[in-house]
């Protein structure tokens, strides 16, 4: 085996370890478990799901499925057919997506739109952020008012979390399982700061009408400030 493979698998192992101490710790289970039921319907398979599995709530309280690719219309219409299932009636509905830009798909804008007015005419939450996800990632760190891409996001957590990635890049590894896993510990102490800058950007497009065109804005902090309110003392 060549010295270049050792040392990158002996890094990998490393960043794997490290990955270890971010992730959630179980909480006890409460006796008595709220009235209350959130059904999270994510886009992403790995990084929202386990962001929102993490937080610490009674169990029975959050039921999060993610994977849902296809469009954001798609997403929503599945929303609806899971909400009618005889085990999630009377759970509080949220959809979890982004915009994820691309150029070459002139239909994307409208998909966009009629799902978050399809998913509100439905009763449902929508957590939607434009461009990228990683926007509300960033915004426990930074107030970021210019509209960037993705790939951009990921750069900046690249920079951001040269430690926490162990100088790997956020776009090769962001998505792996024990990342996102970690997240919610990681980001947990700079949540506060978070939600004041998303809520700041969202008043900021406030008289945008068009949701496609509210960029950068995550309505994120919306669900996370929900959760809060059943997190276990």
């Amino acid at each position: 085996m060549s010295a270049d493979k050792i040392s990158k698998e002996k890094r990998n192992q490393e960043w794997l370890k490290k990955m270890q101490e971010y992730l959630p710790v179980p909480e006890p289970e409460e006796e008595e478990i709220l009235n209350k039921r959130f059904l999270i319907i994510c886009e992403g398979a790995n990084t929202e799901k386990y962001y929102f599995e993490a937080f610490p709530v009674p169990s029975k309280v959050v039921e999060v499925f993610g994977g849902f690719g296809g469009g954001k219309v798609y997403l929503v219409n599945e929303a609806i057919k899971r909400a009618a299932l005889p085990e999630y009636q009377g759970y509080e509905v949220w959809c979890v997506f982004d915009y994820d830009i691309k150029h070459d798909n002139e239909r994307q804008s409208d998909d966009y739109n009629k799902a978050i007015i399809t998913a509100e005419q439905h009763g449902f939450m929508v957590a939607f952020s434009n461009d990228a996800f990683e926007l509300w990632l960033l915004l426990h760190y930074q107030y970021i008012t210019n509209q960037h891409h993705r790939a951009e996001y990921y750069e900046m957590l690249t920079e951001r979390w040269a430690d926490f990635l162990n100088g790997q890049s956020y776009e090769k590894v962001g998505k792996s399982i024990f990342l996102c896993k970690s997240l919610y510990k990681k980001l947990e102490p700079d949540q506060p700061m978070a939600i004041k800058l998303a809520k700041r950007l969202h008043q900021a497009h406030f008289i945008t009408t068009k949701y496609h065109e509210k960029n950068p804005c995550t309505t994120v902090y919306t669900l996370v400030e929900e959760l809060n309110k059943y997190k276990l003392k």
